[in-house]
């Protein structure tokens, strides 16, 4: 096939890319490269996207009268989003969109699948953040739906993992317990699920949909494991002994700790009323070619990954060892004091 991705740089658009070319497909990058290449044997086009449909030029007219057999964005910003579409979604076969289920409304209902509502579309010239996520993707959704039609695939990927995630979530807690021997702070959550997509299977997924033409929203994420066994594996992938602290909730959220992802968060632990957040249904993707490996595997590549890159560097996620030691000393300093209070 001849594949064009608008990306292949970073993660994975670059693990996309690498498929491909492995997979013997005539592979294209468009991208800026401001931190890295595409992978050797890919033709790069060097383009910012952020300049507008001018971007689109080097790659829009192929003398092919073909055009591109699939085009893969990973965009987040409705803008470039749509100027991609309206250059190249008439010239292609198959457009692949890499959604989120952050596009859904209610994450509160475990199981859900495909059918569930979607936030409404962010509202054109509004300000892209991380609190508008998933309605900038659901804009996009929109946008792909109306301009690439019958031949678009919405790829909602939930929470990816795996080498190289910069993100830094689902590897934290693993190389926090391969860091040092200091006592672990950990959430009281252990029947709480976790659910991740290896990006090597995302992106083998998005080769096989582009390869068959499936088309749709399709929920691409992994099995749902609660987060004590995931924790448990992550404490012996790590070969640790460490103490383990575990605290309530309230009391973590009322001393510093925050949720998910950021600084000085306690990863993959959500807010109440996220029962469904990491329990999405993949079964229509299954049925159509996504193939899961085990959560073990990731986890431990996860973590050997985390090993080369240096456990005690800066993280875009996770607690910091002084935030952490600060809150086990509390919480032991109050525990005690409850202690002696009820023996008094």
């Amino acid at each position: 096939m001849r594949i064009l991705v608008l990306g292949g740089t970073a993660f994975l658009s670059a693990e996309i890319a690498r498929q491909a070319l492995t997979s013997g497909h005539d592979v294209t990058c468009l991208a800026r490269g401001t931190v890295s290449a595409p992978p050797d044997g890919a033709t790069w086009v060097r383009a910012d996207r952020s300049e507008g449909k001018a971007a689109y030029a080097p790659v829009a007219g192929r003398s092919d009268p073909d055009g591109w057999d699939a085009v893969i964005d990973v965009s987040r910003d409705p803008v470039q989003a749509r100027e991609a579409l309206e250059a190249l979604a008439g010239s292609t076969r198959h457009w692949t969109f890499v959604s989120s289920c952050s596009v859904y409304a209610d994450h509160s209902v475990a199981g859900a699948a495909e059918d569930a509502q979607v936030l409404l579309p962010l509202a054109p010239g509004t300000e892209l953040s991380m609190e508008n996520y998933g309605e900038a993707k659901s804009a996009i959704e929109s946008w792909t739906r109306e301009l690439a039609g019958a031949k678009a695939h919405l790829c909602r990927a939930g929470l990816i993992g795996g080498p190289g995630d910069g993100s830094d979530r689902y590897g934290y807690w693993p190389a926090r317990f391969a860091r040092d021997d200091d006592p672990v702070l950990v959430p009281d959550i252990p029947a709480d699920a976790t659910q991740i997509i290896d990006v090597r299977d995302l992106a083998a997924w998005i080769l096989t949909a582009a390869e068959r033409g499936t088309v749709g929203a399709l929920n691409a994420v992994g099995e749902p494991v609660p987060f004590a066994a995931y924790l448990e594996e992550s404490r012996q992938l790590a070969d640790a002994d460490s103490e383990v602290v575990v605290a309530p909730e309230d009391w973590l959220a009322s001393h510093g700790a925050n949720y998910w992802a950021g600084p000085d968060s306690l990863p993959l632990w959500l807010p109440a009323g996220h029962d469904g957040f990491a329990t999405r249904s993949n079964d229509a993707a299954r049925a159509a070619g996504l193939r899961i490996r085990p959560w073990m595997d990731t986890l431990r590549d996860t973590l050997a990954d985390e090993r080369r890159r240096g456990l005690g560097r800066e993280r875009e996620a996770g607690m910091s060892p002084e935030t952490e030691r600060r809150i086990v000393s509390e919480y032991r300093a109050e525990a005690s004091a409850g202690q002696a209070d009820g023996a008094a």
